[in-house]
């Protein structure tokens, strides 16, 4: 009995496809407690791409960038095929700025993520959660 692949559906109103289900990308790390690190990530991902799963997420803060390092290198050779959410807030170092929904740090945190996922464009970018200190 063979594997069966994902099925694909809109990602809202944006016509773009996605897998119904998505990879969230959260353990990859650096291996320690439930983390994983590059070689374990790999299996996981390698599975996952083999099944038709094209969404993979992540998030700046996922061990402080790491996450999103390991998946840019996963996604080498095939970054069209895949679509790639990554999300924004979290604290990124000691600073006032270095945290939160600020234009500074929004805009500092897509240049630093598109640096670790290798790639010239993110299809999917999110707030992580609502930054009270910031105004709509």
């Amino acid at each position: 009995m063979g594997v069966e692949r994902v099925q694909y559906v809109n990602l809202g109103r944006s016509g773009l496809k996605v897998s119904r289900i998505c990879l969230g990308c959260l353990s990859f790390g650096d291996a320690r407690g439930w983390m994983v690190g590059y070689s374990e990530a790999r299996k996981v991902f390698e599975k996952a791409w083999d099944l038709g799963i094209n969404f993979f997420d992540t998030a700046n803060v996922y061990s402080r960038g790491r996450s999103e390092e390991i998946l840019g290198q996963l996604l080498e050779g095939r970054r069209e095929d895949a679509v790639v959410a990554t999300k924004v807030f979290g604290e990124m170092g000691p600073g006032p700025n270095q945290r939160g929904l600020s234009r500074k740090h929004i805009m500092w945190q897509a240049r630093e993520s598109l640096r670790r996922l290798n790639t010239d464009y993110i299809d999917l970018y999110q707030i992580h959660r609502w930054d009270y200190e910031t105004p709509i």
